[in-house]
């Protein structure tokens, strides 16, 4: 029947002989018993499913709590990667750099190098061309001298 407090309360009992009517008393307390051990039952469930409930809201939690480690671990990871990377970039250029250098100063000492043997050559065919002018020349006189010229200046070449 489920009775509130204010039913309860307002309960009415017949007079009879020894004071009460005692069937009415004790349907009433029949029915009171009912709605009481309904409410037990009722709050026993609604403990059970509460705790349930508790259990699983630890669960999540802690689930919840594991994520949070996990993303925090995975953040400090990827920074860690890419300050790594940052780091092995800045030694790729810095080694390319140095190789770019190096090769600069060799191509340059290559040049110097060049340019000394190219001065060497030029002084090597004017001396050659000398000697040989000087050679020419001296033949030239030589066959003059057999034929009875003299040599002339604009013949000397």
């Amino acid at each position: 029947m489920n009775f509130t407090p204010n039913d309860i309360q307002n309960i009415l009992f017949r007079r009879s002989l020894f004071g009460f009517n005692q069937l009415q008393v004790e349907d009433v307390l029949d029915k009171i018993v009912e709605d009481m051990s309904a409410y037990i039952k009722e709050n026993n469930k609604l403990k059970e499913k509460l705790d349930d409930v508790q259990d699983k809201l630890n669960y999540y939690k802690g689930i919840e709590q594991s994520l949070q480690n996990s993303l925090i671990i995975a953040q400090q990871t990827s920074d860690e990667i890419i300050q790594n990377a940052k780091k092995n970039a800045e030694n790729i250029l810095k080694e390319a750099e140095l190789s770019a250098r190096k090769i600069i100063e060799d191509a340059n000492h290559e040049v110097l190098s060049i340019r000394f043997e190219a001065e060497r050559l030029q002084r090597e065919v004017e001396a050659y061309r000398a000697k040989v002018e000087s050679i020419i020349r001296a033949q030239l006189r030589s066959l003059q001298n057999l034929g009875g010229e003299e040599p002339s200046d604009s013949e000397a070449v």
